[in-house]
C-alpha cells in the first residue's frame, strides 16, 4: 500500500524558536495523512466537509496565501491551487457542497505544490513576520484537530487500527455541584503576544457566586437521558446481533468499544442545552466557565490535552490513573473535550479584523455558534490557553465536546436554574 508522501518533504526545519513550533505543527498533520489508506483520499467523511484531498493542500495553501503570496508580494507560482485549497466550508444544515473526485487534482500535484510551498517558507522564514508565522502555526493545529474529527468518521476499514488496548469498565462517578465563590473573569488575551482577533480586548467581568457540576457530564448520566426517550449522541450505536438488547456501542477513533460509562458524554450545543434543561440546570455562561477554570491549573498529561490520545478518560480521573481525591473544585476544565457554553459568539468590546485574516471570526459573529472552551484529547497544548475561543453551530455532531451543568446561588443560598 502506497503511502501518502507530501510530508516527505526535506527535513531541514529552518532555524529558531518559531521554526521549531513550525516544525512540530507539521508533524503533528502529517502524521494524520499517513493513518488512512491513500485510496480514502478522495473521500467525504463528513457530508458538511470538504473531501480529504481538500485538507491536504489546504494547510500549504494557507501558509503560502498568508506569509508569501499576500504579506510578502511573493508572485504565485500556481494560482488555481492558491485560489482551490484557500478555504474550508461551513454550510447551513442540509446545504453540503456537491463535487466529484474528479473534480479534484491528483495527488501527485498536490503533493508537488505543497513541498514548493514548504521549501519557499522554510527559506524565508527569518525574514517573515513573526505574528503571521504565528498564525500559521495555529491555523495548523486547529486543522489537526478538525481533521482528526474527519476520520473519526472514516469507515474503520480504512484505517488500520493500533493494538488494541484494553477497556476498564467503571461506573459512571457520582457528579455533585461545586461551590465557585463569587469573583472575578479574565476573558481575552492580555498583553501584546499573539492571540486571534476574537481574543481580544482583554477584560474583565464580575460573576456572582455560582455551583458547577464537579465533572463533565459522562456517558452514564447522559445514559438516562436517553432511556427517557432523548436521542443517542452521534459517537454513540447500537449492533443488531452483536450486543444484548439494550447495550451500547462507542465509536472511539479506531474502533467500536463498550460504552465507557465514566467518559464524558460528547454532544451537540442542542443536546447539551436539551440534557440541562432536564436536570433543571443551565448550561455555563462564557464568563463562568473561565472564573471556575482559573481555580485549578491545567496540565497536559493529566487532564487528556495536547495530543496526549486519541479517545477519552474518565471524567474522575487524572490520565487513566486511579479517581483523584475529592476536592471541592472542578475537574478537567481543561481537557478531555471541549464544553459548551450558553453564549453565542460574539466580538468583545473594541473587537477588530485581523487584516491578513479579516474573516476568521468576524463570518461567524451570526447568531449561529456557540462558544466552547477548554481542549479535547486532541487540542494542541498551544490553543489551550484561556483566552482562546472555539465555536461551532448547535446542531454540529462531529466535534469531541462535552458540557457541565451550573445553577446560580441566591442571597439565601439556595439553588436556582438561570
Amino acid at each position: 500500500m502506497n503511502r501518502l508522501t507530501t510530508q516527505s518533504v526535506p527535513r531541514a526545519w529552518p532555524a529558531g524558536h518559531l521554526g521549531r513550533e513550525l516544525s512540530h505543527a507539521r508533524a503533528e498533520t502529517d502524521r494524520l495523512f499517513r493513518l488512512f489508506d491513500p485510496a480514502a483520499l478522495y473521500e467525504r467523511p463528513i457530508a458538511e466537509r470538504h473531501r480529504l484531498i481538500f485538507y491536504l493542500g489546504h494547510l500549504e495553501a494557507f501558509d503560502w496565501n498568508l506569509l508569501a503570496r499576500n504579506s510578502s508580494g511573493e508572485p504565485s507560482f500556481h494560482a488555481t491551487f492558491d485560489k482551490l485549497f484557500e478555504r474550508g466550508i461551513d454550510p447551513q444544515p442540509g446545504s453540503a457542497v456537491e463535487d466529484r473526485p474528479t473534480d479534484w487534482p491528483s495527488q501527485a500535484e498536490v503533493e508537488f505544490y505543497n513541498c514548493s510551498t514548504r521549501q519557499w517558507i522554510d527559506a524565508h522564514l527569518e525574514d517573515l513576520d513573526p505574528v503571521l508565522i504565528q498564525m500559521a502555526i495555529e491555523h495548523r493545529h486547529m486543522h489537526a484537530e478538525t481533521i482528526a474529527y474527519l476520520l473519526h468518521a472514516l469507515d474503520y476499514r480504512r484505517k488500520p487500527a493500533p493494538p488494541a488496548m484494553a477497556q476498564p469498565s467503571r461506573q459512571a462517578p457520582q457528579n455533585p455541584l461545586v461551590d465557585i465563590p463569587a469573583g472575578t473573569a479574565f476573558l481575552g488575551a492580555p498583553g501584546d503576544g499573539f492571540a486571534w482577533d476574537n481574543e481580544r480586548q482583554a477584560h474583565q467581568l464580575p460573576v456572582p457566586a455560582f455551583r458547577i457540576s464537579r465533572f463533565k457530564i459522562s456517558n452514564g448520566e447522559y445514559l438516562a437521558f436517553v432511556r427517557q426517550g432523548a436521542p443517542a449522541p452521534h459517537f454513540w450505536t447500537q449492533r443488531a446481533g452483536s450486543q444484548p438488547t439494550g447495550k451500547w456501542l462507542f465509536r472511539s477513533m479506531f474502533q467500536e468499544i463498550p460504552l465507557p460509562l465514566d467518559w464524558p458524554v460528547w454532544v451537540t450545543w442542542d443536546e447539551a442545552s436539551a440534557y440541562a434543561k432536564w436536570r433543571q440546570s443551565a448550561l455555563p455562561s462564557e464568563a463562568q466557565f473561565q472564573r471556575a477554570a482559573s481555580l485549578v491549573p491545567a496540565d497536559p498529561a493529566r487532564d487528556n490535552f495536547g495530543y496526549q490520545r486519541w479517545d477519552p478518560i474518565g471524567v474522575d480521573c487524572a490520565a487513566g490513573s486511579p479517581t483523584v481525591p475529592h476536592q471541592a473544585a472542578p475537574h478537567q476544565m481543561v481537557g478531555n473535550g471541549w464544553e459548551w457554553t450558553r453564549d453565542t459568539f460574539a466580538p468583545f468590546a473594541g473587537f477588530e479584523p485581523h487584516p491578513f485574516y479579516p474573516g476568521y471570526s468576524a463570518d461567524f459573529f451570526d447568531g449561529g455558534h456557540y462558544v466552547l472552551k477548554g481542549a479535547s484529547p486532541r487540542t494542541a497544548q498551544r490553543l489551550a490557553r484561556p483566552s482562546f475561543r472555539n465555536w461551532f453551530r448547535p446542531d454540529y455532531p462531529h466535534m469531541y465536546a462535552g458540557f457541565r451543568l451550573v445553577r446560580t446561588i441566591n442571597a439565601r443560598g439556595i439553588n436556582n436554574t438561570l
